[in-house]
């Protein structure tokens, strides 16, 4: 069995979301939807996490310290 990749997991979730949003399913199938929901959730969840320690690792220098990580603001007010 192929792995399944975070983008088409991604993918998947949002149609999910949107179906549900919809309102047109019944309970049934709600409760199968939202079960797919949730693990497809904890799988993007997880991929996250790992993309998250392999940055981690190569932000750090060659004596294993800290390289100051992305903020998103501006640096030094400009």
């Amino acid at each position: 069995m192929k792995e399944k990749k975070f983008e088409e997991a991604l993918e998947r979730l949002e149609e999910i979301v949107k179906k549900m949003e919809e309102g047109n399913m019944t309970l049934e199938e709600s409760l199968e939807a939202f079960e797919e929901g949730v693990r497809l959730s904890r799988f993007c969840s997880k991929k996250l996490d790992e993309a998250e320690r392999k940055v981690e690792i190569l932000l750090k220098d060659d004596e294993g310290v800290d390289i100051k990580p992305f903020t998103g603001g501006e640096e030094n007010g400009r």
